[in-house]
């Protein structure tokens, strides 16, 4: 089997919940993603999907990505899709870096691999561990009284996980993380999430002034020996999310502190890759939560995949981002259950995407 050709298309995801607010003043109430259609001599089809959160959230956005995607597409033809090893040799010798854009040629070979063989994803990369895992919702920055309604609501969803959006003023940061703490329900896990958005003397003040809530803090600033020096003395649990990356930072998030950290798919360039850092977190007793920057039902059903062969014992919470958008490409598959998720039992991905919903493709490498 060899890769034939590569369509690559835009789409435009909306958020469910009118505008997405993080710290920085970064809001949106629309995303860009593209998803990618890798065909084969066999006839079998394979999709991926990346949709960065805006321009400033991450070093990356859909124009660089879709420059990088039309090098890589070229470069895999003739290539067997199910040796995921050499697709990933072949792309890192095309383009040193650009892991954003190597993922979702990733993602879609590994989904036509578990179509060649006839099993789901999840079973190609440590089997099934979970059969449903508990599923978290962002809470965007707003005013207290706006994100304690927000979790109310969610919480009568099903939803008892809740990442809160901060990083402005600490004094601000701590109303609001107290008044959605309140409106949780009983038993609910409360994460403050900064995005590194606060400066290490906000950090600090804000954690301080956290203290005496039973909540976790979040990537409190940019980088990790600077979230290390914010959380200093602390006794609250610190999550490292945007500043894991490879194997060395993930160690060196263990040794700043970091009880736990979140594995974001695109951000490490690929499933293979967040499955190598997941087991090497595992193994360094560090708790995992499984999720992307954005996207839709493609993305859900690759972050499902990881989540349910995630060892019970080290799983935290993972995001399905088809209930945060409208970026229902394959029928709204797969689909929450009151706060719970699970991945597909048919092959590959295991979701059936639409393409007649995308229009043409905006580039074709390959016949």
């Amino acid at each position: 089997m060899k890769i034939t050709r590569v369509e690559v298309f835009d789409y435009r995801l909306r958020y469910q919940h009118g505008n997405y607010v993080m710290s920085g003043g970064r809001a949106a109430t629309h995303q860009t993603g593209t998803l990618v259609r890798v065909a084969t001599s066999g006839g079998v089809d394979g999709w991926g999907e990346i949709t960065p959160l805006g321009r400033t959230y991450l070093p990356t956005y859909a124009g660089s990505i879709r420059a990088a995607l039309q090098t890589l597409s070229e470069a895999l033809l003739g290539h067997d899709p199910t040796n995921i090893g050499r697709i990933s040799r072949v792309m890192d010798t095309t383009l040193m870096g650009q892991g954003y854009a190597k993922s979702p040629l990733e993602m879609a070979c590994w989904d036509i691999f578990g179509k060649a063989v006839g099993r789901p994803l999840v079973d190609l990369i440590g089997g099934r561990l979970n059969d449903d895992f508990p599923l978290y919702e962002a809470v965007p920055l707003g005013t207290p009284e706006e994100m304690a309604s927000f979790v109310r609501a969610r919480g009568a969803a099903g939803i008892s996980r809740f990442q809160l959006k901060v990083g402005n003023d600490p004094a601000d940061d701590v109303a609001r993380v107290e008044a959605a703490r309140a409106a949780a329900p009983d038993g609910a896990t409360i994460v403050a999430d900064s995005n590194g958005g606060w400066q290490l003397w906000q950090a600090r003040r804000a954690i301080r002034g956290m203290e005496h809530l039973d909540v976790l803090v979040e990537q409190p600033c940019r980088e990790t020996a600077e979230c290390a020096l914010a959380h200093r003395g602390s006794t609250l649990p610190m999550v490292l999310d945007e500043s894991v990356v490879t194997v060395a930072d993930l160690i060196a998030a263990r040794d700043a502190g970091a009880l736990a950290v979140n594995l974001k798919l695109s951000r490490v360039g690929g499933l293979a890759r967040t499955v190598q850092l997941r087991d090497l977190a595992q193994d360094l007793g560090l708790s995992v939560s499984v999720e992307d920057m954005w996207g839709g039902d493609i993305i859900t059903a690759a972050v499902s995949h990881v989540a349910a062969s995630t060892s019970p014992d080290h799983l935290m919470n993972v995001s399905f981002f088809n209930d945060w958008t409208d970026g229902h490409v394959a029928g709204y598959e797969p689909r929450s259950a009151m706060g719970r998720g699970r991945a597909p039992a048919a092959p590959g991905l295991g979701i059936e995407v639409d393409a007649a919903q995308l229009g043409p493709p905006i580039f074709v490498a390959g016949d």
